[in-house]
C-alpha cells in the first residue's frame, strides 16, 4: 500500500515526470462497465495513480467506493478517493474511510465540496463538517498516519484583491498544517498566473508537492461550458485559435492539444520544480493519450507490468507474486473464487496457498455480453466447423471476444496466432495460451515485465477443449515427449493427467539483478480442478444464449457435457513450435476403434487427496 508522496518522492530520485488521470463515477450500469474498460485501457498510458471524484452529497458515494474497491483490487492502479463535506454527516464520512482503508487506498482528497445540485448556496448538515480544514483533522485524528491528504488549491486566487488572497492563502496554509501533504489545482490553462500562484505559495511557507490539474481540450462547447463553470480564466490566444474552428471538434482537439502541450512544457520547464501532471480526463481517452504523446511521455514497462499478470493492491493481496495460468483472462473471477484465504501465494506456491477456492454458487459466473450482444458476436453455430471459425477468427484478432475472454487476445499471441488459428481448424478449440520464451528482455514490448535490466522465459502453454476422439488420438501422440505434460478432465471430474508431480510447475519465470529468481505464473492440479468448474459453466451459458430447443444450444451443450478441458506445458522453452507439433499428427491419424480406451499408466482421478467430490479412484475413460 503505497502513499502518492512515497511515489512522487521515488520519481524524483529517478529524476522522472510521471503523470495521474481522474474520473467520475458514471450515471448508468453500462456507463460504468465501459468506464471499467477504459480505466484498463489508459492504465498502459502509465499513470503513477489514478484518483475518483465524489458526487456533492455523496450522491455516488457508493459507487465511488466501489470504483476505488475495484481499480485497487482488480485494475490494480494505485488510486486516490475524493471525499466531500456537502450533505455527509460524520458517520458516512466514516464508513468511506473505512471501505477505502479496506480496499488498501491510502489517498484520500479532502474537499468541503460543491452545494448539492439545485442549490445556489453550501451549507453543512447536522452532524457533518463545515469546512475543508474539518475533514482533514478528522482523519488525521481517526487515522493518524494512514492517509496521505490532499487538499484544493487554485491558482486564480492569485488574481484577487491583496486582502483576500492573503485570507485564502491563510486557510490553504492551515490545512496543511492540519495534516494535508498535497494540493491538487483547480484546472487552469493561464500558466502565468499557475507560476505566480505557485511562487506565492511557497513564499508562505507551504513546501508540500503541488499538482497542476490539466485538463485536455476536447470540443469548443466543452471547453466553453467547464471554464464557465469553473470561472477559469481563458488567455485570449485561446480564444483567437480555438473560436474560428468551434464546429470542426477534429480541428478544436488538435489545436488545444497543442496549446495544453506547450502550457505543460513550461510548467515542467520553470523553477519550481513541477514534475508531475494530473490530468482530468473527464473519462475521455483521446485526449489525454494525445497530449501524453505530443509532450513524449512514454510510461516505463516496469510501472505498467511488474508482473506478468496485474497485481491487486488490496492490503491482503499486494505481496502476492503466483497464480495458476488457468484464470490469465478472467482476473476477476479469480479473485473472487479467492478472497477468502487466509494467505496469498508469496515465493514458493504449495508452501502458502490455501486450497479452498470459493464453490461457483457462491461467486457466480456469467459471461459479459447480453443475448443480443453475445449472438451478434457469434451468431448462432449449428456445426462444429462453425464453432471452430468462431475460436479461429478469435485467435487470428478477428473477433472481439469469446465466453472464455472478454478481452481480444494479449499481444504475445500474435507470434502463434496462425498455429492457433489451425489448431482450431483441426478441432482442437483454444481459450488460453502464451509461446515459449527464452530469456527475452524485461523491457521487451511483447513479453516483458518486471524490473530492468532483468530476463524473462515462458514455456509454451496451451488450454484448449477436445472431443473424447480427438483426446483419445492426441493423448498417445504427444505422451512420447518426455517434455511434455498434460492435465485433461471433464465436465463430470474423470481426470487424466501424465505428471508425475503433485507440486506446481513454473510456466513463467524472470531473472533480475539483485533478486532472487520470480516464477509468477503456473500449471498446478488443484487449481485446475477447481477452474474447470468455471470453463464449463461458461460454455453451459453461451448454450444458454439460445433457445433450448435450437440446434445452437443442442450443439454447444452437448460439447460441454462429453468434451474434455485439456492443458498442455512443453517445458523446452528454447522453441515456440515444438508443442504444436503432436496435434496436427492426432488431426491426421484415424480414428480409434469404437469402443477402444486409452487409460494412462499414470491415469489418476485424485491428486492431492482432492477428488472434486469423487473418493474412488478414476476407472479408464473410454473414449470413441
Amino acid at each position: 500500500m503505497v502513499k502518492i508522496t512515497q511515489k512522487l518522492a521515488k520519481a524524483d530520485r529517478e529524476d522522472r515526470v510521471w503523470w495521474s488521470f481522474e474520473y467520475f463515477p458514471p450515471r448508468t450500469a453500462q456507463g460504468l462497465q465501459n468506464l471499467y474498460d477504459r480505466i484498463e485501457r489508459m492504465r498502459q498510458l502509465g499513470p503513477e495513480f489514478i484518483d475518483i471524484t465524489w458526487n456533492a452529497g455523496g450522491r455516488t458515494s457508493d459507487l465511488t467506493s466501489e470504483l476505488v474497491k475495484t481499480c485497487q483490487g482488480v485494475i490494480g492502479v494505485e488510486t486516490c478517493m475524493h471525499l466531500t463535506c456537502t450533505n455527509m454527516p460524520k458517520e458516512k464520512v466514516d464508513i468511506a474511510l473505512r471501505d477505502a482503508k479496506a480496499a488498501g487506498c491510502r489517498n484520500i482528497l479532502a474537499l468541503r465540496g460543491d452545494p448539492p445540485a439545485g442549490q445556489d448556496e453550501w451549507s453543512a448538515v447536522e452532524g457533518g463538517f463545515v469546512h475543508g480544514i474539518d475533514l482533514v483533522r478528522h482523519i488525521r485524528k481517526h487515522y493518524d498516519d494512514y492517509f496521505d491528504i490532499a487538499v484544493a488549491g487554485f491558482p486564480q486566487d492569485v488574481l484577487l484583491p491583496p486582502s483576500q488572497f492573503e485570507k485564502e492563502m491563510f486557510h490553504l496554509k492551515n490545512k496543511i498544517d492540519a495534516g494535508a501533504t498535497l494540493i491538487f489545482t483547480q484546472m487552469f490553462y493561464d500558466v502565468e498566473v499557475f507560476l505566480k500562484w505557485v511562487a506565492e505559495v511557497r513564499k508562505a511557507g507551504i513546501t508540500v508537492p503541488i499538482i497542476p490539474g490539466i485538463a485536455p481540450i476536447q470540443t469548443w462547447n466543452g471547453f466553453i461550458r467547464s471554464t464557465s463553470l469553473a470561472k477559469t480564466q481563458i488567455p485570449q490566444n485561446y480564444h483567437d485559435l480555438l473560436e474560428p474552428h468551434k464546429n470542426n471538434d477534429e480541428k478544436v482537439r488538435e489545436i488545444g492539444i497543442r496549446l495544453v502541450t506547450e502550457m505543460c512544457r513550461t510548467i515542467l520547464a520553470s523553477e519550481h520544480n513541477i514534475r508531475g501532471l494530473h490530468f482530468y480526463t473527464m473519462n475521455l481517452e483521446k485526449g489525454t493519450k494525445m497530449l501524453l504523446e505530443e509532450l513524449n511521455l512514454v510510461p516505463r514497462l516496469e510501472i505498467i507490468k511488474p508482473l506478468p499478470w496485474r497485481q491487486s493492491l488490496t492490503p491482503t493481496r499486494r505481496t502476492e507474486t503466483i497464480r495458476p495460468i488457468f484464470w490469465a483472462n478472467r482476473t476477476k473471477s479469480y479473485l473472487s473464487r479467492t478472497e477468502n484465504w487466509d494467505e496469498y501465494p508469496n515465493g514458493r506456491f504449495g508452501d502458502s496457498r490455501s486450497p479452498a477456492y470459493g464453490e461457483l454458487d457462491g461467486y457466480g459466473v456469467w459471461i459479459k455480453q447480453t443475448k443480443e450482444q453475445a449472438i451478434t458476436l457469434w451468431g448462432s453455430p449449428t456445426s462444429l466447423a462453425d464453432v471452430s471459425s468462431l475460436f479461429s477468427r478469435f485467435c487470428l484478432g478477428n473477433l472481439s471476444a469469446l465466453p472464455w475472454s472478454d478481452q481480444p487476445p494479449s499481444s504475445e499471441t500474435s507470434i502463434i496466432d496462425t498455429q492457433l488459428a489451425k489448431l482450431n481448424e483441426l478441432g482442437f478449440l483454444t481459450i488460453n495460451s502464451q509461446p515459449a520464451v527464452n530469456g527475452a528482455s524485461s523491457d521487451d514490448p511483447t513479453f516483458g515485465w518486471g524490473p530492468a535490466k532483468g530476463y524473462v522465459y515462458q514455456k509454451a502453454y496451451l488450454e484448449f477443449f477436445a472431443s473424447p476422439a480427438l483426446l483419445n488420438k492426441l493423448l498417445p501422440i504427444i505422451s512420447r515427449d518426455p517434455l511434455i505434460t498434460y492435465y485433461a478432465i471433464n465436465k463430470q471430474g474423470d481426470l487424466r493427467t501424465n505428471s508425475h508431480s503433485e507440486g506446481p510447475n513454473a510456466v513463467t519465470w524472470g531473472v533480475f539483478p539483485g533478486k532472487e529468481i520470480i516464477q509468477p505464473t503456473i500449471v498446478e492440479a488443484v487449481s485446475f480442478m477447481a477452474w474447470k468448474d468455471e470453463a464449463f459453466e461458461l460454455g453451459v451459458q453461451w448454450a444458454q444464449v439460445y433457445g433450448t430447443d435450437s440446434p445452437s444450444y443442442k450443439l454447444i451443450s452437448e460439447m460441454m457435457n462429453t468434451y474434455f478441458l485439456v492443458n498442455v506445458v512443453h517445458n523446452d522453452f528454447k522453441d515456440t513450435d515444438l508443442i504444436f507439433k503432436g496435434f496436427h499428427e492426432a488431426a491426421a491419424a484415424p480414428a480409434a476403434a469404437k469402443g477402444g480406451s486409452f487409460n494412462l499408466q499414470n491415469g489418476i482421478k485424485s491428486i492431492n487427496d482432492v477428488t472434486h467430490g469423487l473418493e474412488k479412484q478414476a476407472q479408464p475413460v473410454v473414449v470413441a
